[in-house]
């Protein structure tokens, strides 16, 4: 008799965990990296190397790892960059609103990291990697919610090496240059090749030549321009029941802000501009009249109106003779602020929503006002994570951009600073001078290449004066227009085609992101 020996079973290594949990916590380390490169601090060169570091965890992952590993860098990222969403809702509503929308987010970077791994067996990996990270970002503009954009790449370069290349191709190419970067300089660690030297030192390159073309001289003359902020009280969505305080706050701003250009300590203003809502209008206003006439300029006031029963979010013209004139409505609404979406489900979760109507948006008319005698665009608060509506408003003419904003309803934390930032890069974007004036701050005035001129604290009452440049020259990013985001986008989906295919032809074990 043959005696048969029998194997025993291979045991299973205790330490075969080790490396997934060194993925994920660099993973999650990454994305507090890129959060930390967004404002209030002015890390900028940070967004770059947690891309590398995304890109060191993704290397040889299949999809569904790489979908794992970008989901937990997205919830590295998207939970402390919203954190304001939490003082705004208050302690009624608990922490689940605003981790729902961070983990919703994060599914994005989820999908971005399952999709690299395809695009990584390809020649000139970093290219097509990076394209993935950017076209993502384009149906972050449609889902949730009616398009939540909050955090895009290109929002933590509102200064740096970066920032001059949104005046060729917006914030879409300021997000691709920063994210090539990150991936050139991981292909770079673990393989010095040409590709990678080109991918990591050609954005930083091309960024910096552009600076001496940001164009900043006063093409049209100058304009002295104030912009008031009245403050508010720190009370989130309970705001809504003081707004007669609001008006009050703004006119009382106003008035002293007369009584400073009448003593000679500030420049007379050619313009006056208040933020956003801060005053409701109902037909006549004899007190913003007056005030008109008694500074003798024209205002740009943010106010509340109502058009067929529905409230409205606008920006009037007031002439100082013949008081209010043109207005443009805020077309990209803020959801669960302004409007419900999904009115019966959210009833399921909170009581608020009956409570709350729905703003009407505005038409789609240009954001452009004539006042003063030149053309002024508006984009109002939330816009200013839209691409379309600074770039309307500069094809329509307008010589320089407003932001009126209302960031009072959520609280001292960074909410203010990361829009600033946004309007500091729609500044380079179309070469126009930007004035934010807000409710509780952070009010700034802006130069043409993303510099800020002066800027006030938050919850304090004070006022800018400022004199900026008129500018009428468009530039290549306005020309191209939302062409630069569709062709990177379409160049990305060709690249995971290619990628998805090469899996299932020869060397389909081959993995590389370089």
């Amino acid at each position: 008799m043959v005696e048969t020996a029998v194997e025993p079973a291979p045991r299973r290594d205790r330490r075969a965990w080790r490396p997934v949990a060194l993925r994920l916590a660099g993973a999650l380390a990454s994305g507090v990296v890129f959060y930390l490169s967004f404002a209030p601090r002015p890390l900028w060169w940070l967004a770059p190397l947690a891309f590398t570091g995304l890109a060191l965890v993704l290397h040889r992952r299949r999809f569904w790892g790489g979908l794992g590993y970008g989901f937990v860098f997205g919830l590295g990222f998207f939970v402390p960059l919203l954190t304001w969403l939490q003082h705004f809702l208050g302690p009624q509503f608990g922490p689940y609103p605003w981790l729902a929308l961070s983990a919703t987010l994060a599914l994005y970077l989820g999908l971005c990291g399952g999709l690299i791994t395809w695009v990584s067996r390809l020649p000139g990996a970093p290219v097509w990697a990076a394209l993935v990270v950017v076209a993502m970002e384009t149906p972050r503009t449609w889902f949730p919610f009616g398009g939540f954009p909050w955090g895009r790449v290109a929002f933590s370069q509102p200064e740096g090496a970066f920032l001059p290349l949104a005046s060729v191709g917006g914030a879409p190419l300021v997000g691709f240059a920063v994210v090539l970067c990150g991936f050139g300089l991981a292909a770079l660690v673990r393989r010095p090749r040409l590709v990678p030297v080109l991918a990591t030192v050609v954005p930083v390159v091309a960024g910096l030549a552009l600076w001496p073309a940001i164009g900043t001289d006063a093409q049209n003359g100058t304009r002295t321009v104030a912009a008031v902020q009245g403050n508010a009280p720190d009370v989130g969505l309970d705001l809504q029941g003081r707004r007669g305080e609001l008006r009050a706050n703004h006119l009382a701003e106003t008035e002293r802000l007369l009584a400073d250009v009448r003593a000679g300590r500030v420049p007379k203003p050619d313009l006056v501009v208040w933020p956003e809502s801060a005053t409701d209008v109902r037909g006549d206003d004899p007190r913003l009249d007056r005030l008109a006439a008694d500074f003798g300029v024209p205002f740009l006031i943010g106010a509340l109106d109502r058009v067929a029963g529905k409230p409205q979010n606008v920006v009037y013209a007031w002439d100082p003779v013949t008081g209010r004139g043109d207005r443009y409505a805020k077309q990209q609404l803020v959801p669960f602020g302004e409007y419900i979406p999904a009115r019966e489900i959210a009833r399921l979760v909170t009581p608020f929503v009956d409570d709350t109507g729905d703003m009407l948006p505005g038409t789609g008319e240009p954001p452009a006002l004539r006042v003063g005698g030149i053309t002024v665009g508006a984009f109002i608060c939330y816009e200013a994570a839209f691409d379309y509506p600074a770039r309307d408003a500069v094809l329509a003419g307008a010589q320089l951009l407003v932001a009126p904003t209302n960031n009072a309803w959520y609280g001292p934390g960074e909410m203010s600073y990361q829009q600033l930032a946004m309007s500091r890069l729609r500044a380079v974007e179309h070469g126009r001078a930007v004035i934010v004036p807000a409710t509780s701050g952070v009010s700034a005035v802006i130069r043409p290449d993303g510099s800020v001129a002066s800027s006030t604290g938050l919850f304090t009452a004070a006022s800018l004066v400022e004199t900026v440049p008129l500018r009428s020259t468009t530039t290549l990013a306005d020309r191209l227009g939302p062409w630069t985001e569709y062709t990177l986008l379409a160049v990305a989906v060709a690249a995971v085609v290619t990628g998805a295919l090469s899996l299932r032809g020869p060397g389909r074990t081959r993995r590389r992101l370089d």
